[in-house]
């Protein structure tokens, strides 16, 4: 071999090793940049008549409650991707061969004009809803007296409102003129051009720092709108409005950093097992989803499969859903798992007492309709 065969076999071998780096690194870098999916995997479940860090779950006082047993799991998912992260191509494709998780186009989850922050404020509000909603569901139920109040639910963050408004503050009036609706609120703020300051009569609850008691103060507060972010020609303050349910003695519930309005359903039955003298679980373990109504009635929810496995992962044995999921559910519900399609609070109440008494229970049809 000559001097220059050899030079050249040296350069190819160079440019050859380079190539191989290169697509090395590409091939690295296809496997953990972000690519717009989301994850959606079983998620942590939550006894709502037990204990989490020493606190009760669903704290009531004030009035006869009685011992439970067993579990009563809210079912969770576990979400990765989206505004709030990224998801790697690595992750996504092995998600794909685990029966248990969903990876979706992060556009059918999420405009691509949402932020992580304000996602988080919005499954901040519906968790709250779903709370206060849970609460005149088994309140309905037991027949007992519900107190109304319409409140601010969420506060958007660098928003007119930030700081001046607390989540759960009661709106009693704008501009003196009383607040029977959340619809008043928005329709006093929309009547008046961008740059209007409002006087808000609210009243607040605030923890003694001495005693840790409550203590509700009436004060006035003032906002100036400002243009909405979506339409620079309408007004905007930056809370959410809604109705906030209460009743006669107190109600608590402790669990942080959960979003979202599914689990209505698992707190309306919380509550009434707390108030009866029956045991709604017999000291089993259930575990269910569902966006519950102030009357009663039982709505959809995302992701049954994760959380029909986490619950099954978590030791459940009945599984309450909504009846709207039965065809979704088909071919997913994991063995030991008996699942019951509910459409009521009262019928998840019915479902409960026949398990525990080992009477027959519903279920889906066969071939459920999609």
């Amino acid at each position: 071999m000559t001097r220059r065969q050899s030079s050249e076999r040296k350069k190819s071998l160079i440019a050859l090793l380079a190539s191989m780096a290169v697509t090395l690194a590409l091939v690295i870098a296809t496997l953990i940049l972000p690519v717009p999916f989301v994850k959606m995997a079983p998620g942590p479940t939550f006894n709502v008549i037990g204990d989490l860090d020493g606190q009760e779950i669903i704290s009531i006082s004030g009035t006869t409650t009685y011992p439970t047993s067993g579990s009563l799991d809210m079912t969770t998912v576990r979400e990765s991707g989206g505004p709030r992260g990224g998801l790697t191509f690595f992750d996504a494709v092995s998600s794909w061969f685990n029966p248990d998780d969903a990876v979706i186009p992060r556009e059918l989850v999420y405009p691509d004009d949402i932020s992580g922050e304000e996602i988080k404020l919005r499954n901040a509000a519906l968790f709250s809803t779903s709370e206060s909603d849970a609460v005149a569901a088994a309140l309905t139920f037991l027949n007992l007296p519900i107190s109304t109040e319409i409140v601010a639910t969420a506060i958007v963050a660098e928003a007119p409102a930030d700081g001046v408004f607390q989540a759960r503050d009661e709106i009693v009036a704008v501009d003196g003129e009383p607040v029977k609706t959340p619809s008043d609120v928005v329709a006093a703020v929309q009547s008046q051009p961008v740059g209007t300051t409002f006087e808000f009569d609210i009243r607040r609850a605030t923890e003694n720092e001495t005693d840790q008691s409550i203590e509700i103060k009436d004060m006035t507060v003032e906002v100036t709108s400002a243009p909405n972010p979506t339409d620079q020609e309408k007004p905007f303050i930056g809370i959410s409005v809604g109705e906030l349910y209460s009743a006669e003695f107190d109600i608590d519930f402790t669990l942080q950093d959960v979003g979202g309005p599914s689990a209505g359903l698992i707190f309306a039955t919380g509550i009434v097992d707390k108030l009866t003298p029956a045991n709604l679980t017999g000291g089993g373990s259930v575990a269910g989803t569902g966006t519950i109504s102030p009357d009663g009635e039982i709505g959809p929810i995302g992701g049954i499969r994760q959380k029909l496995a986490g619950a099954r992962n978590d030791g459940a044995e009945l599984f309450l859903m909504p009846r709207q999921h039965c065809a979704e559910a088909e071919g997913y519900i994991p063995d030991g798992l008996t699942v019951v399609p509910v459409s009521t609070l009262t019928e998840a109440i019915d479902q409960l007492t026949a398990w525990v008494q080992g009477d027959p229970l519903d279920s889906c049809p066969v071939g459920s309709p999609a």
